[in-house]
Formats: C-alpha cells, sequence, structure tokens
C-alpha cells in the first residue's frame, strides 16, 4: 500500500510504541496514588509534559493534557465569558467551527489563496470581541496562517482599548495539530494565548492531544471530578499517551529540517509526474500538502478507484468526507462545485519513500486517463 493520507493519521512510530509500552505493563501505576511506584510514573508524566512544552516555549504548568485536538479546542473556547464575541477563521476544522457557532460566533474571511482575510478580520473585530480563533495550518489545504500579523493587530487593539477603558479580554487561539512535525512553533513568537497540540498527527498515539494556556487565561472545566491538570481536565492521567506524545515530539523537533526538505522534493516530483491536474494550494503550505482538481472527474470515485491499486488519497478533511460533505474549506477559497467535486488532497509523510512517490504519479495517471476514457473525455 502507498499510503497518502498523513493529515489524516499517522502511524505510531516504533520509537515513540517503545517508550510507551513500559507503562502499559510493569511501570501501570495511577500517578496519584500515595507509593513510591506511583510516584516515580508521576515523575514520568510531568517529565513528558515538560518536554512537549518545551517544544513550543512554554513550562510544563502551561499545558492541559487533553483526549485529543476536538476537546483541546472545545476547552480553549471556554475563556469566552458571558456574552462575549467570538471570531473563527471560515476554513477551520469542525472542532472549531461548530463550538464558535454554539457560541454565536462570527466567521472570518479568506482570500483566493487559503490565507486570511487581515481587512475583514479587522472590520469584524469590535469592542465585544473576546476571543479570535485561526489554525496555524489548515488541516485540508495545508495552509499556514500569518499568526505573527494577526498577533499584532490584537496587540494594537488592546492598546486602543485600554487608551479607551475597555476592559474586555481579548485572546487569540490556534490549532496547530497539523503544523507541528514540520513548522518551528513558539508560542511567544507566535503571540498566541491558546494553542492546540495533537499527537495523532506528529506520529504519535491516538486519543491525546494537549492545549496550552498562557498564565492569564482563566478558563472552565469540561470534565469535572478529581482535580487533575490543574482541575481542567479530571480523570487519571493517560500515562503512556503523553509519554508517547513527548516522545513524538522529540523525534519531530530532532528531524524538522530534513523532513521539510525532504516532503518538498516529493512533492516536486509528484507535480512533475502528474498530468491533466490543477493545482489548488500553490503557496503558502505546508511542504507534505498537495491539493489537486481534476475537472470533470468525480474525486470520490477516483479515491476509491486509486483505494483498488493500494493507494490512499483523500477528498478532504476524514471527518467531512466519510459523511459524504463537500468541503467547506474548497468553497472558501472560490471553487465550484464541479471543482470542489474533482479536489484529491494528497499528503506525504513518513510512510512514504520516493520510490512511492513516482509510482504513485504512474498509477494516479493511469486511473484518471482510465476515468476519462470511461466518460467519454473531456478538454
Amino acid at each position: 500500500m502507498i499510503y497518502l493520507d498523513h493529515a489524516a493519521a499517522t502511524p505510531v512510530s516504533k520509537k515513540v510504541l517503545e517508550a510507551m509500552t513500559p507503562y502499559f505493563t510493569d511501570d501501570f501505576f495511577n500517578p496519584s496514588a500515595a507509593y513510591l511506584p506511583a510516584k516515580k510514573v508521576a515523575h514520568d508524566y510531568g517529565e513528558a509534559k515538560g518536554i512537549i512544552a518545551h517544544a513550543i516555549g512554554a513550562k510544563a504548568s502551561d499545558l492541559i493534557i487533553t483526549a485529543g485536538a476536538t476537546e483541546a479546542n472545545n476547552l480553549a473556547f471556554t475563556a469566552i465569558k458571558q456574552g462575549g464575541h467570538v471570531l473563527y477563521l471560515e476554513t477551520e476544522h469542525d472542532s472549531v467551527r461548530r463550538v464558535a457557532e454554539n457560541c454565536s460566533g462570527e466567521a472570518v474571511k479568506v482570500l483566493d489563496n487559503g490565507l486570511i482575510d487581515l481587512a475583514n478580520l479587522k472590520a469584524k473585530i469590535s469592542d465585544e470581541t473576546q476571543l479570535i480563533s485561526i489554525s496555524l495550518a489548515n488541516n485540508e489545504l495545508g495552509t499556514i496562517q500569518p499568526l505573527a500579523e494577526v498577533a499584532q493587530i490584537i496587540r494594537e487593539i488592546k492598546i486602543d482599548r485600554m487608551k479607551r477603558g475597555v476592559k474586555t479580554q481579548l485572546l487569540l487561539h490556534s490549532d496547530a495539530s497539523q503544523a507541528l512535525n514540520l513548522l518551528d512553533i513558539n508560542v511567544a513568537r507566535l503571540g498566541i494565548d491558546l494553542l492546540t497540540l495533537n499527537a495523532a498527527k506528529v506520529y504519535g498515539p491516538k486519543g491525546v492531544g494537549a492545549l496550552y494556556v498562557s498564565h492569564d487565561v482563566r478558563l472552565k472545566p469540561l470534565t469535572v471530578g478529581g482535580g487533575q491538570e490543574n482541575g481542567l481536565r479530571s480523570g487519571t492521567e493517560n500515562v503512556p499517551g503523553v509519554i508517547g506524545f513527548a516522545k513524538a515530539i522529540e523525534i519531530a523537533k530532532e528531524h524538522l529540517n530534513g523532513n521539510r526538505k525532504k516532503y518538498a522534493n516529493w512533492r516536486r516530483i509528484l507535480l512533475s509526474e502528474l498530468q491533466g491536474y490543477e493545482l489548488i494550494n500553490k503557496k503558502h503550505t505546508l511542504d507534505n500538502f498537495i491539493v489537486l482538481c481534476y475537472n470533470g472527474i468525480d474525486a470520490e470515485r477516483l479515491v476509491f478507484l486509486l483505494e483498488e491499486k493500494d493507494i490512499c488519497v483523500a477528498t478532504g478533511a476524514a471527518c467531512a468526507a466519510s459523511k459524504g460533505v463537500r468541503s467547506h474549506v474548497l468553497k472558501a477559497i472560490g471553487l465550484s462545485d464541479e471543482q470542489i467535486a474533482g479536489s484529491l488532497r494528497i499528503t506525504l509523510g513518513e510512510t512514504n519513500t520516493e520510490e512511492q512517490i513516482h509510482e504513485a504519479a504512474r498509477i494516479i495517471n493511469q486511473v484518471v486517463h482510465d476515468e476519462k476514457e470511461r466518460i467519454g473525455g473531456y478538454e
């Protein structure tokens, strides 16, 4: 199988699995217990949190461990006080869009290249706006957003509010799930207050995520009980998951530059060998993301035909594709219904080799050619 859908899921790397295994078997203790073996596990858990936090320029005490990015995104929105105004990018993942809509949130437009329309953002920020949510890298296009520019706009608005005696908080949240193993992330440099992380996208275990929370931000718990994670996420700690997350981040950081160069080269090769496509995400994108449109061809059918040839690709976000929902992201950047229907998302990763890239191009070209023949061709 040639797997080209790493934005949907990544396998747990062997080194990550090795790091996790003892905490399923020998070191299985509850970190909250009073005896020495449990205290050792609690220490190891804290060390792992520190590794995750250090990777984004933060401290272990700044992180709340969650069951994934969706929970982290939902938790971030508890920072909103009653009656607060919320803004979110119209291309956000559903876990942001849905919770923002529940808070009567308002969508900020993107340009046709997928980048945020900064003028539209400025126009929509009011004195009641409390939180703005913008992903660092989009999960369907790989578009890297200029968060530092957004943070500068927010700083200027805060200064203006102070001068006018407006005391409403204004926070910046970002979901960095797709970017963690391809971008050098530093919360201070980005100027953000809340950051979502996801182990499942960096060759770590599924069901583990984290929310970075700036020291002056106050959240409300979604889950109450034993008071773990500073009282914001009760429940026995997922020790193996966090140990695995830390190891995955260590590996990602060690190979960051090499992986970016490798994926950029594979992307170039694939685009040079594929035929008859329109490239959707041309600039400002993660190096492993390729979004193509084959006009006149049903991409969902292409996905099934390619699967028969042992190639896994996607039509968009996995959670949307499984429900047969057309991509709101592609619609937001101005693609027609026909273009959306013909769009494929290819995301490269550690399961691939350069030989696979050449082979994938050959098979995709053949499947597209055969499908054009079947439907009578098109110009």
